[in-house]
Formats: structure tokens, C-alpha cells, sequence
């Protein structure tokens, strides 16, 4: 491999509440690359009517090494200014929406630089499950058909060029870490580096994304975010983590009955490929 690989763009689509902040976070503790969070929240730097949470680095806060230098709007595309501040060539996204990523991709294709979809797949009672705890207000009706709509888009978007996509499960990402790691190298181009992972203890600075995670990294390497405080509702289950990798099943005992049925219901067909019934 060459001391200086080529630019690339990668976009990790699927449902939110799969587990992309963890991949991003892994992946960006590769010396080659940088984890951007939702880069779309580039579209609020600066902007003082969004929440601060939604604008700054969830890290760093306002005076974040990277976003603070950050212009918009980017110019030739928005991945080659992050390369440019950061000194990576390989420049991932957790932005899910296909929308974006194909805007992206079009950026990066008239340029000349290569573009990759990695498909965050989760098995979708445990997202919906997420989605239930964190939106409680919500009817199962309307939580299950948000992750089949995810899900849809995110196959249309990957059938549009296979070649160039990769299929990841969440629950191998976190039962057989590094063979997982292993294979999205692999893909990327990249070889594979051991210190990857060990993410926690890694330098990070993304946009959005999962604050749970982050609390992970936050409590390693000491940093008093208030951005990267866990809600009350999942308090608990995070601070018991110390880095690492830990399946979460927690909805084999939160899913409430309701959700289950109109997951069984309107959605267990879609899920047979994403399933998940092995132990932690």
C-alpha cells in the first residue's frame, strides 16, 4: 500500500439506531481516515437558530479543531475541505439519508473520486425498539413503517451501483469485531490497523450521531461534554461501558407487546434477512 492512498467518500446508509456512530467511530480510528458524524450537520455551522448539539463537534463543543476551521459551502465538494483540514484522504459519513448520499456521490463523481455505501444493517424489532424508547409518543404503526422506509430506500440506493456497496450487520460488528473490521478494510481499500479497535481511546470529532456511543469515548479519554451526556432513559446501559464491543439486546425485554405485533405485522417479511435470535 502506498504511504498516501487514494481520496475516497464513504457514505454509511441503513435505518438509524444501527449502530453507525460505532462503525464510524472504529473506522475513523484508522490513521488514513476521519469520521465526519451526519456531515449534512455541516449545513448548520455557524448558524446560531439550530441547537448547539446540531451544530458543533458532540466532543469538542464550538472550539473543535476541525469544525471551527470548517467554511461553507464547500468548494470543489464538501468531503475534499474535511480532507484538507483533517490530513485524510478517507472521509466517512453517517448521514442516512439516501438523498444526500446521492448528491454526494455526484460530487464526488464529477471530480473524479470514488465513492462507497456501506449498509448498516440491524435487526429491526431492536431499532424499532429504539425508536420506541426515544419517541414514545409515537404510534407502532408509524415507528415500524419509518424502518421499512429506511430500509427500502437504502436498498434502492445500494441497487444503484452493488459493485461499489457493502452489506454490514450491526450484530457481527459487535459479536466478531475485528473479523468484521477485517472485511469493510477490505473493501475500502485499507489495511487493516489493530488500534482500530480500540476506538474509545482515539482522537474523534463528529457532527451528531449517537450520544450514547460517544459517552463511551467522551469517559476514556476524559472530555466533560455536555453534548455527550446520555439521556435518563439509557443512562444505565451506558455507563457500564468502557469501549469495546457489546451486543445490545435490550429490546428482547423493553419492546413493548403493541410494537412487537405491528412489527410482526407489517414488517417480519422485510426482516427475515436482518434477524437476529443468538445469544449476546
Amino acid at each position: 500500500m502506498s504511504e498516501r492512498l487514494q481520496r475516497l467518500g464513504v457514505a454509511i446508509g441503513g435505518a438509524g439506531h444501527s449502530g453507525s456512530t460505532l462503525l464510524g467511530l472504529v473506522l475513523g480510528s484508522h490513521s488514513h481516515v476521519f469520521y465526519a458524524g451526519e456531515a449534512k450537520k455541516t449545513l448548520f455551522i455557524g448558524n446560531p437558530d439550530k441547537p448547539l448539539r446540531k451544530r458543533v463537534c458532540k466532543l469538542c463543543g464550538p472550539g473543535c479543531e476541525v469544525w471551527s476551521r470548517f467554511t461553507v459551502p464547500p468548494e470543489p465538494d464538501l468531503y475534499e475541505q474535511v480532507a484538507r483540514i483533517t490530513g485524510r484522504s478517507v472521509i466517512v459519513d453517517s448521514t442516512k439519508k439516501p438523498d444526500w448520499i446521492r448528491a454526494r456521490r455526484a460530487e464526488l463523481d464529477a471530480v473524479g473520486v470514488p465513492h462507497r455505501l456501506i449498509f448498516l444493517a440491524r435487526d429491526g424489532r431492536a431499532v424499532v425498539n429504539s425508536r420506541a424508547r426515544k419517541y414514545p409518543d409515537r404510534s407502532p404503526e408509524a415507528l415500524v413503517d419509518e424502518w421499512v422506509g429506511q430500509i427500502e430506500a437504502t436498498e434502492a440506493l445500494r441497487r444503484e451501483r452493488p459493485d461499489e456497496a457493502l452489506l454490514v450487520r450491526y450484530e457481527a460488528l459487535a459479536t466478531q469485531p475485528e473479523e468484521t473490521v477485517r472485511a469493510v478494510c477490505a473493501f475500502l481499500g485499507l489495511e487493516f490497523e489493530p488500534g482500530m479497535l480500540a476506538y474509545e481511546t482515539r482522537d474523534h470529532h463528529p457532527l451528531g450521531g449517537n450520544t450514547g456511543t460517544q459517552s463511551v469515548v467522551a469517559r476514556a479519554n476524559e472530555l466533560d461534554s455536555d453534548l455527550a451526556k446520555v439521556p435518563g432513559r439509557s443512562r444505565d446501559y451506558y455507563a457500564g461501558l468502557r469501549g469495546g464491543f457489546s451486543l445490545d439486546l435490550r429490546w428482547r425485554d423493553e419492546l413493548p407487546a403493541a410494537v412487537l405485533d405491528a412489527f410482526e405485522a407489517r414488517a417480519s417479511g422485510l426482516n427475515e434477512r436482518f434477524r437476529w435470535d443468538g445469544a449476546p
